[in-house]
């Protein structure tokens, strides 16, 4: 068993935009915690937490890394999230495993698009909040100013811990009331701001402190904690996790850590998670209770493909406790897995431990079956158990690839295959309108490491484009059509007569076949030839290639030879009838269109507006939300935003993000439709 309990354990997230210094700010902790013995650095490589290839050639972090320290009695588990916009999957997909999500913000840059993101997704989540202001000793920098901002965007709750001084060069406790100068404003004040602030979640605490003037430190972590969970209060703490002059130093960082050790919440203190029993309407809450003694229950928060141990399964556990040779099952999953070997993570280093305990971040190692989400459990009627889903964005950012090798399409397969297991918001489809195989990022960025990962690690290269767009065809007008097909090649011959009726159905009505033949004119065992060679039609289009929806097919009528009648005869027949229905019924090309919601700072609003009007699209409205931000909401053909990432970072410098989803289909115009239509090269019909 560990040699520490559950009530010392604090599980953190630092979350915020790429660039604020959340990757040093944690191999600063790490180091004042006595877990390293000396501090990397992002430029050279070689920190514990950005250990991918690809994250030491970009300089950034690319996925969620686990790391952890023991600092005064209290076992501290970090997840250094990425900040890139276009990896706020993997920051998302770690907050369920923590209690206190750690918003850090660069001093230099002040409020980012991805801070905003974090606050407002774990405020949704309910879980604790905090806000690091980093590289405080940088020049030219108004932290009075951001403090300000920071207030304005996300409530006065947020208040200062402690404040800097000696220009950066290190930071008071105003909590506790630290004697000193501060850079900006009155210590006294500050203190004072923060026990006002948390005072009022306890009634009796706060008539004691209306009547003495003054509560003991020890009085507020229990209504400090609570004002945590509530949201009604957001500490600021300061810190320059890497000194310009000396990057053995740091400023804040053990005031952080010892801040995070007294002050943010046990597993024991965090909100409940939400977890829920059964699907849909027939959900109900199920309560989790961080007992070591209960049965297990531990929730799968990131999977990655480890070169050397294989498929590997981060998971929190939230009840229970998990040991070697435990056996768990896998959500609904009704034969378990024996948990060979048990881990905590270093970055990449894997350290065996015998025993789990609520609140652990564990790993386990080649099993196959594990996958990012699923709850892992030792009672079986308990297969039901998920977490209420996250809503991660819909990677709606996609590009076509094929491989440059002939023969490598089944290595391509297996390496996107165990991508997808890695990334929740990363997906590959096969389009059977367009016959591409296409994958789905948050943006450019995140598919361009997708394509660098199946480079590096899977050694091969594909080939990469737009994908094309998936038109639908259908039909606006009743029309008639009839075909006579007859063939003879000195044997048996071929003959069927086919007439037939179409009409169009509302949209979304799909296709419908009737058979109205009377009197035997077309035997019954050959309508269902007919019906395949409608198929075959509907299925390749008319006029430019795409499927045809939304239409009804009647067959009325038609000729027979007792002979020479054949099922490939009807099939040829009913093509040729239903293709000449088609072009006198007024077809039309459809084509997908999305509903998006594009958020950006409100001087931007109107230049979105009218950008997205430009592109066809039909404004549904706009919101203005706290902090000058809006968001404008839109109908938009997909054809207009396939790439529209790029576009919004140019209009907004990067300040903007958007999400879509498919809304229905409707006509083409016709200009656009004669150009698609004019491209289109029919196959040669047999005779």
């Amino acid at each position: 068993m560990p040699s520490y309990s559950t009530a010392d354990i604090r599980n953190i997230a630092l979350v915020g935009h790429a660039g604020s210094g959340k990757t040093s700010l944690t191999e600063a902790l790490l180091f004042k915690g006595g877990a390293i013995h000396h501090l990397g650095q992002v430029e050279k490589g070689n920190t514990v937490s950005d250990f991918m290839d690809e994250e030491k050639d970009h300089g950034h972090s690319l996925s969620a890394a686990v790391v952890h320290c023991d600092y005064q009695a209290r076992h501290i588990n970090l997840i250094d999230t990425p900040g890139y916009p276009d990896f706020v999957g993997q920051a998302l997909a770690a907050l369920p495993a923590v209690e206190t999500v750690v918003v850090v913000i660069n001093a230099q840059a002040g409020i980012e698009p991805n801070t905003r993101c974090m606050m407002e997704w774990a405020e949704h989540r309910r879980l604790c909040r905090m806000i690091v202001i980093n590289k405080i000793d940088a020049e030219n920098i108004d932290l009075a100013a951001l403090v300000a901002q920071i207030t304005e965007a996300f409530g006065s709750g947020c208040l200062p811990l402690n404040l800097p001084a000696d220009g950066g060069a290190a930071v008071i406790d105003v909590f506790s009331k630290g004697e000193g100068e501060s850079d900006f404003g009155s210590i006294e004040e500050a203190h004072t701001a923060i026990v006002d602030q948390v005072v009022e979640v306890d009634e009796k605490l706060m008539e004691k402190y209306l009547e003495e003037g003054e509560v003991k430190p020890e009085q507020l972590h229990e209504p400090f904690t609570k004002a945590l969970r509530e949201g009604h209060l957001v500490p600021i703490c300061f810190t320059s996790a890497r000194r310009h002059d000396n990057h053995e130093a740091s400023v804040g960082v053990a005031e952080l850590l010892d801040v995070i050790a007294r002050l943010a919440p046990s597993p024991l203190e965090g909100n409940p998670r939400p977890f829920i029993k059964g699907d849909g309407g027939a959900a109900e809450a199920f309560h989790v209770s961080p007992d070591p003694a209960k049965h297990s229950v531990a929730h799968v928060f990131s999977v990655t493909i480890d070169p050397f141990v294989g498929k590997l399964g981060m998971f929190r556990i939230h009840q229970g406790t998990i040991t070697k040779d435990s056996q768990l099952y896998i959500g609904d999953a009704r034969k378990p897995f024996r948990v060979g070997h048990l881990f905590t993570l270093q970055g990449k280093e894997h350290v065996e431990v015998d025993a789990g305990i609520p609140g652990d971040l564990c790993a386990v190692a080649k099993v196959e079956d594990i996958r990012f989400d699923a709850v892992l459990h030792d009672a079986s009627d308990d297969g039901s158990v998920h977490l209420r889903p996250l809503g991660l964005p819909e990677p709606m950012f996609g590009l076509a690839i094929v491989a440059k090798s002939r023969g490598d399409e089944q290595k391509i397969g297996d390496a996107l295959h165990k991508l997808d297991a890695e990334d929740p918001t990363f997906k590959v489809t096969r389009d059977n309108i367009t016959h591409e195989t296409v994958i789905h990022g948050l943006g450019e960025l995140h598919l361009r490491i997708v394509l660098q990962k199946l480079k590096n690690r899977y050694k091969v290269q594909v080939e990469s484009k737009p994908p094309k767009i998936a038109y639908r065809e259908t039909i606006t007008a009743k029309a008639e059509g009839r075909h006579r097909h007859k063939k003879q090649t000195g044997g048996a011959g071929q003959f069927g007569e086919v007439f037939l009726r179409v009409e169009p159905l509302e949209r979304s009505g799909g296709f419908e076949f009737v058979n109205d033949v009377f009197g035997g004119s077309i035997p019954s065992q050959f309508i269902p030839a007919i019906e395949k060679g409608v198929r075959q039609v509907m299925a390749q289009g008319a006029i430019a290639g795409y499927p045809l929806q939304d239409v009804k097919v009647s067959v009325y009528d038609g000729k027979h030879h007792p002979v020479d009648s054949k099922e490939v005869a009807f099939i040829a027949a009913a093509r040729r009838a239903f293709l000449d229905a088609l072009n006198k019924a007024k077809p039309v090309l459809l084509e997908p269109c999305v509903n998006i919601e594009v958020t950006v700072p409100n001087e931007h609003m109107g230049d979105i507006t009218g950008d997205l009007s430009g592109k066809r699209g039909r404004i549904q409205g706009t919101d203005v939300l706290a902090g000058q931000m809006a968001v404008v909401k839109a109908q938009v053909p997909l054809a207009e935003v396939a790439n529209y990432q790029n576009q919004l970072k140019s209009v907004t410098g990067g300040q903007g993000s958007y999400t879509m989803a498919f809304s229905h289909y409707e006509p083409v115009p016709p200009n656009i439709q004669q150009q698609i239509t004019a491209r289109y090269k029919p196959r040669e019909e047999e005779d």
